[in-house]
């Protein structure tokens, strides 16, 4: 009984198999088949078809193929055509994305008919473009506002003033669809950056990685055409920047603008124009200020940026009035700078109740070793009242004072060089006194840094020495 019992199992099972290695001829059969399918189009002279592959890049992805060396075709990952070393162009500007590769993925049903031919996505591999700022936001909404799924693998963008370099960003990843959609990566700076842009792109998240820099940016609901407005807040180590902004791809208005840490406190009010050159206007007010935070400024490191220096124009006014109750040195100050090719010329008041100090001059950036021009007057209807702002005390009878000086200063070489000092009572300084007060200056102000010479208690100390 058990002997027929196993007799028919086995008889089940040889059924079984049998019908299953019958089939492995029709899989081998439809494996070729696949293979060769694919295979096939290996062997097409594609550039007979370059008509119609550009065509349809221009009609559906608005990619203008100008130039390129050769279409091939590939099997792996997926069935798709490469263009080496194409020229795309974006009408109606005329800078061209240079492209090492340009993967073009293919519907399957679409190898062969190229009548209705139709792509399921495009990558752009190894891009590079120098792109004029005034073109930034055009070439931004042909990003963001494409419907057909692409995708920029290392992408290098040079963003130029006319003829000048103002920033690169490197490496740039970014695709319209899939898991990243919407997600840019990249370099600036040489530091990798991130950013997110919402679905319906009303809002762009910033981050500088492992630099304690990033923004959100919030568009408004209703946008007027050519015209972005929105809020953008952001934050820089410890400090929080608001402001309002309107940008309609060549001006950008800032407004409403405030930025706060724990050292200093101002308002601010700026119009940036890029086209035909990248021009800073701004209106600053200081509310709060530590005196501190200059000591951590780097003079040093400024002047490296010279080339960044050489390609901007500021406009600036700024404006401080010191606490009510702190310990202050002037009631107002106004500070007048304009920047232009690395030069900036200044004008600084500093004035209270009885007193005026005006220094105007300038200095250029550029060169190897800056000299800081000025020519300062100072007016003080009460000189004993003056001097006992630096704690000193005189005995003598109260007066006035009108000083007059010019000269220069080398900020990196720690000299000064004066040309003159005189006063309103006939009182003008010999090479000999004006060869005493350089020494004075150099030993007892200017014995560290440039930001030193505006301690309190070091003028106090030069005051002394040259009375």
């Amino acid at each position: 009984m058990l002997n027929k019992f196993n007799k028919i199992i086995h008889n089940e099972n040889y059924r079984f198999f049998k019908f299953i290695f019958s089939l492995r001829y029709l899989i081998t059969v439809f494996l070729i088949s696949i293979v060769v399918f694919l295979s096939v189009p290996v062997f097409f002279n594609y550039e007979k078809k370059a008509k119609i592959i550009k065509s349809h890049l221009l009609e559906n992805y608005e990619f203008k193929i100008s130039n390129h060396e050769k279409i091939e075709y590939n099997i792996f990952p997926l069935p798709n055509l490469e263009l080496n070393n194409a020229q795309i162009h974006f009408e109606p500007f005329e800078e061209k994305l240079n492209v090492k590769k340009v993967k073009i993925y293919l519907d399957l049903l679409n190898i062969y008919n190229y009548k209705n031919f139709n792509t399921k996505k495009i990558i752009l591999k190894e891009s590079e473009l120098s792109l004029q700022i005034s073109n930034l936001n055009f070439f931004l909404e042909k990003l963001f506002y494409q419907k057909n799924k692409f995708n920029f693998d290392n992408l290098n963008i040079k963003l130029i003033n006319k003829k000048n370099a103002v920033i690169t960003l490197y490496n740039i990843k970014f695709a319209n669809f899939g898991y990243n959609k919407n997600l840019i990566r990249g370099e600036v700076f040489s530091k990798h950056f991130k950013i997110k842009i919402g679905d319906i792109h009303k809002n762009i998240n910033f981050k500088l990685l492992n630099s304690g820099i990033s923004a959100d940016i919030n568009f408004d609901e209703n946008q007027r055409k050519n015209l972005k407005t929105g809020i953008i807040k952001s934050k820089i180590l410890n400090t929080n920047i608001k402001s309002n902004f309107e940008f309609d791809g060549n001006i950008l208005k800032i407004f409403n603008s405030f930025l706060r840490n724990k050292n200093l406190y101002l308002r601010n009010k700026s119009e940036i124009t890029l086209n035909p050159f990248l021009d800073i206007n701004s209106e600053i007010l200081i509310e709060e200020f530590n005196t501190k935070i200059l000591r951590k400024l780097d003079l040093v490191k400024l002047l490296q940026f010279k080339d960044f220096l050489r390609k901007i124009n500021i406009k600036s006014e700024i404006n401080h009035k010191p606490q009510k109750f702190s310990n202050k040195f002037f009631d107002d100050l106004n500070l007048k700078i304009d920047l232009a090719y690395g030069r900036m010329d200044y004008l600084k008041i500093l004035s209270s109740k009885n007193e005026t100090i005006k220094c105007m001059g300038n200095i250029n950036f550029l060169d190897d070793y800056p000299l800081l021009f000025f020519d300062c007057n100072l007016i003080a209807e009460n000189k004993r009242e003056f001097l006992k702002k630096f704690f000193i005390k005189i005995k003598n009878k109260n007066g006035n004072i009108e000083l007059q000086v010019k000269g220069n200063l080398s900020v990196l070489n720690n000299k000064i060089n004066i040309k003159n000092i005189s006063t309103k009572d006939g009182y003008e300084a010999s090479k000999e006194d004006l060869k005493y007060f350089k020494h004075a200056f150099e030993k007892i102000l200017f014995d560290k840094n440039f930001l030193n010479i505006f301690d309190l208690k070091k003028i106090k100390e030069f005051i002394i020495e040259i009375s």
